[in-house]
């Protein structure tokens, strides 16, 4: 049943258009006498018009509606009061709706005096009126930038969140005469948004779409009363339109990539590649004489599939990019990368799923040079409340989805680096744009943790040759502030490289069930077998160095003896070890020790990290034979000092 306003005045302030004008044109509809207040100022601003306001007038009585107009500064209260009493007599809901673009450009006094000080003038002429007639609803616009704050808008914000004391007051005060007051924190599309937001954004940000929310919290029969609102409501956030199917199949516009060295660089850079490490050099210069492309920037020719007309192409969907998340992706190279030329990609949506609570879009990438395969992707796109349209919930299209550590310190400006790869989303450089998608702050991109993920394991277990990389596959869970630090973790098995990234101050897991497969090698000859390579033990013993260099001194109290390590593989002798807690403040030993050992140990590389994790008893391995003591083994009892925490080992 539609809400009725019949006999009800309405005062709707900055009507001209946006948000405004469809509270003016959505209260007319229902019943209510409007006026319709607006300065006709420009999106700056300034200047001064009545054309705004009588256009929406003309519009409301051309549909059979009552309206007048009012030109006059919310400054001037009184004058739009007196504007409502005049022509109606009466004065019942006062809507304050007005914003400026760029505040950031205006000084501190004017913005105080049109956002705060108008708002006040404007409530407190309509006061008296409202508490003679025991009923009144005033609904004042907040925004994001006054809840969550905004770089630069420091007047524009306190403004804004002024607004929110002054609502939450007036709902105290006016609750006995039947005056409710509340707070609305909208998103919309308008004129005022159109230069700082992408056009398809803008369009469905669309301001109709706010006003069901105002005329319910404006009708008699609504008892909120000083609440808060934050609105980003849109009547389909993804919809399929009348005598349409879901789009699997469809096939969308082919994009093109050219590049060249620099671009490859950029992108390394971009995920954390540094000149301080000597290895990097072969990625961020182009003279070194094994200059190669990252694999992972094989995202990056695809991306435009998601972006720049993409998806949005498709007839029939129809969808927010708000509430859009990149949910997992996988990667996968053909030959490795070229460092520069034109790449064609032709993307396919694979599959679309109902999650309840979201949709989620498979959309297949696949990226050629010239008639030949390079890499192939699979991106998968979960849209936030876009579910229960009664579609199935998996695919079989879908690519199926104790530990080394190391710490990685993104930079503050991280995310606005890694953009220049070409992902321009301002939701990782915009704090009003994150704040529309509920994010405090701008947030790092996805693809820039998995590059960051992938280089590691390139460099930990395929010495950097972008050669051995075959394909890589993540999900995103969680996203990455500025300035957080990743701990990337990773277990071999075989030629696939299990990794997990966390950020290190919450331990908040942000990609999971994510795996990099290695293309394999010729076969572990014992040489490089002594020397540990391939080996998961080696990781460990990594750690326990790391944990010696930190507090070795302390250990040596503690524990006061020389531990060796026989660490076997296949039936043979791959690498040793030595921790020294006896001298010093102790250290670890790769290869053969001269000192004396106090207890030497002989373990296999599996059953060695069975033991580390906790899965094998070591009391249970010497019975079994799977560990041999020689020396004082009663001194093996004080190893739980150095391996205690099996998780960060």
């Amino acid at each position: 049943m539609s809400l009725s306003f019949e006999g009800r005045v309405v005062l709707v302030t900055g009507a001209g258009g946006g948000l405004g004008r469809e509270y003016a044109l959505a209260f007319a509809e229902r019943g209510a006498s409007v006026i319709v207040n607006d300065l006709g100022a420009d999106t700056k601003g300034g200047g001064k018009s009545s054309a705004a306001a009588d256009k929406v007038v003309e519009e409301i009585r051309a549909k059979g509606g009552k309206a007048v107009a009012n030109y006059d500064s919310v400054e001037d209260g009184e004058k739009l009061i007196q504007t409502a009493l005049d022509a109606f007599g009466r004065i019942g809901v006062i809507l304050r709706d007005r914003s400026f673009a760029r505040t950031s450009d205006l000084d501190w006094d004017l913005i105080q005096r049109v956002h705060l000080r108008g708002s006040f003038l404007v409530t407190r002429a309509a006061w008296n009126h409202m508490k003679n007639q025991k009923f009144g609803r005033i609904i004042m616009t907040a925004s994001a930038a006054g809840i969550y704050g905004n770089f630069g808008q420091a007047n524009y914000s306190a403004a804004k969140l002024g607004l929110l004391g002054l609502a939450n007051t007036l709902a105290i005060e006016g609750r006995k005469y039947n005056i409710h007051c509340n707070t609305i924190a909208p998103v919309a599309g308008s004129r005022l948004t159109e230069t700082v937001m992408p056009p398809d954004l803008v369009a469905s940000l669309k301001p109709e779409y706010v006003a069901p929310l105002v005329l319910w919290l404006c009708h008699e029969q609504c008892q909120e009363n000083g609440g808060l609102f934050e609105v980003l409501r849109q009547k389909h956030i993804l919809r399929w339109e009348p005598n349409t199917h879901l789009p699997v199949g469809q096939k969308l516009p082919p994009t093109t990539f050219s590049f060249n060295h620099t671009q490859c660089i950029l992108y390394a850079l971009g995920v954390g590649m540094s000149t301080k490490d000597p290895d990097h050099l072969r990625f961020l210069y182009e003279g070194h004489p094994d200059f190669g492309c990252l694999p992972t920037f094989g995202v990056i020719p695809s991306q435009a599939a998601m972006m720049g007309g993409g998806l949005s192409s498709v007839p029939g969907l129809n969808i927010d990019f708000t509430q859009v998340l990149h949910g997992e992706q996988y990667l996968e190279l053909y030959k490795p990368l070229p460092t520069s030329g034109k790449l064609t990609s032709e993307a396919t949506i694979a599959d679309v799923l109902d999650k309840g609570s979201g949709a989620v879009i498979l959309l297949d990438v696949n990226t050629y040079s010239g008639n030949e395969l390079v890499c192939y992707n699979q991106f998968s796109v979960f849209v936030v409340g876009a579910g229960g349209f009664g579609g199935k919930r998996s695919s079989e299209k879908a690519k199926v989805s104790f530990l080394s550590k190391q710490f990685l310190f993104p930079l503050w400006s991280q995310a606005a680096l890694y953009r220049l790869s070409g992902d321009w989303n301002p939701l990782h450089i915009d704090p009003s744009f994150a704040a529309m998608g509920g994010f405090k702050a701008p947030i790092l991109h996805g693809l820039c943790s998995f590059g960051f993920a992938a280089r590691h394991v390139l460099k930990q277990f395929a010495d950097n040759d972008p050669s051995r990389f075959k394909a890589i596959k993540v999900r995103f869970v969680k996203p990455v502030m500025p300035g957080q630090s990743l701990q990337t973790e990773m277990w071999k098995e075989g030629n696939r490289v299990h990794i997990q990234c966390k950020v290190k101050e919450t331990d908040a897991v942000v990609l999971a069930g994510a795996y990099v497969d290695l293309h394999g090698t010729s076969g572990a000859s014992p040489e490089n077998l002594s020397q540990g390579g391939g080996l998961q033990s080696e990781l460990v013993f990594a750690e326990i160095g790391r944990r010696i260099k930190d507090a070795g001194s302390e250990l040596v109290k503690k524990v006061n003896a020389v531990f060796g390590w026989e660490i076997t593989k296949d039936g043979k002798k791959a690498a040793q070890w030595t921790i020294d807690l006896k001298s010093g403040s102790g250290s670890l030993h790769k290869g053969p020790y001269s000192g004396k050992v106090d207890v030497t140990m002989t373990v296999s590389d599996e059953d060695f990290m069975e033991v580390v994790q906790g899965k094998l008893n070591p009391q249970k391995a010497f019975f079994s034979g799977k560990l041999k003591v020689r020396g004082n083994i009663m001194l093996s009892q004080k190893l739980e000092v150095i391996l205690k925490d099996y998780a960060k080992l």
